[in-house]
């Protein structure tokens, strides 16, 4: 069986499960990660597992163990709150419930310590991608290295460099801002805050906007406010950027008449402040397959993060395409088989995402939210 040359573009979750994978079946993949080393910047809130995809992933890369040291089942609670601060819903049984969360740092730190040293090539931005005339492909990099392969996964987000060789398809705005804030330590700083979210996440809706909380690791609470809004809300002066202290009051003015319970999770935030202008593929995205090079997770099928499947998704998606890999002498044939059944997989929970995203910021989004936890919780 020839083995091809793998690069694997971005060192998020899903390209380090395919890593993870492959290598327990004997093949390496070479990863190039744009970031000079593991924590030179945060790497996002928490995370719920779902049992058929981020966890199944979890189990091809033989890592249940060491995911359920870092794994909250007991954070798996849901409550919905009015802007007046009102809690209309609580789901706080989380017995049966299989949906743990973890946080993103720690998922993938637990991904880089599964694998050999030298599989990622740390400070590798890509720079440039060019298929050869032997149909190999050259990954340039801004640093002065190159190399070629016969095998090129783009990994690499919602703004992929390697998304253009296979599709001309580019992220568009939902319109939804949002903005991520946090609170640390917060059991001890502030133990009302930390009551208002529960264990688990919080979501306070009206006017079309939402307060979302959930809870961290080690007591640290993430904080998102969002909102409908112009594209270039933020660099046409939506929020005072003067200061962490004028973002937090300039965000908070636009959620006059809330409870000041809840808008305290803004002015309590700390000061590393983030907005967001929510990105979506187009649902049902694909491409004709293109023999040595693909892609998965966000620069496949970016979507909404109102459904959670985003991370779960692409590690399913690195799991089974390094099983495929693996599983067949024919590796093109492989990646072709794979490509039809992940684009199966990903419309419907992309468009699930969409029409999530756009209920919760409508005029009745409250009321959608509330509807729709009642489903999920069932009957009982």
């Amino acid at each position: 069986m020839h083995k091809p040359r793998i690069a694997v573009v971005g060192a998020g979750p899903g390209g380090l499960t395919l890593a993870r994978v492959l290598h327990l079946r004997g093949i390496r993949a070479s990863v190039f990660e744009r970031e000079k080393f593991s924590s030179f910047r945060p790497q996002g809130g928490s995370l719920d597992m779902h049992g058929t995809s981020g966890q199944y992933a979890i189990e091809c890369a033989e890592l249940t163990t060491e995911f359920k040291h870092i794994a909250r089942y007991e954070d798996q609670e849901s409550r919905v709150y009015d802007k007046y601060g009102k809690l209309r819903f609580i789901d706080d049984d989380i017995t049966g419930k299989n949906r743990p969360e973890v946080d993103r740092g720690q998922l993938r730190q637990m991904l880089l310590d599964s694998l050999p040293a030298g599989v990622i090539h740390w400070d590798h931005e890509l720079g440039a991608i060019e298929r050869q005339d032997d149909g190999r492909y050259q990954l340039v990099f801004p640093n002065g290295t190159s190399d070629s392969f016969d095998f090129v996964i783009g990994a690499d987000g919602a703004w992929s460099r390697v998304r253009p060789l296979v599709s001309q398809a580019r992220p568009i705005y939902s319109g939804v801002a949002f903005v991520e804030m946090g609170i640390d330590d917060a059991d001890t700083r502030y133990p009302e805050l930390a009551r208002v979210i529960g264990r688990g996440s919080m979501f306070a809706l009206g006017d079309s906007k939402a307060l979302i909380g959930h809870r961290g690791a080690n007591a640290r609470l993430g904080i998102y406010a969002a909102l409908r809004a112009p594209q270039d809300w933020i660099e046409t002066g939506g929020l005072d950027m003067s200061s962490p202290e004028a973002m937090k009051a300039s965000l908070a003015a636009h959620f006059s008449g809330w409870s000041e319970i809840l808008l305290e999770l803004i002015y309590k935030s700390d000061g590393r402040i983030t907005p967001r202008a929510i990105h979506v593929l187009p649902a049902g995205h694909r491409w004709d397959n293109r023999p040595g090079i693909t892609l998965l997770g966000d620069a496949a099928h970016l979507m909404s993060p109102f459904g959670g499947d985003g991370c779960n998704l692409a590690m399913q998606d690195g799991a089974e395409l390094a099983l495929a890999l693996a599983g067949n002498e024919h590796w093109q044939t492989a990646v072709h088989d794979w490509e039809a059944a992940m684009f199966a997989r990903a419309e419907p929970a992309a468009v699930d995402a969409w029409d999530a995203l756009q209920a919760a910021f409508s005029e009745d989004g409250l009321a959608n939210i509330l509807r729709a936890m009642e489903m999920q919780r069932g009957p009982g």
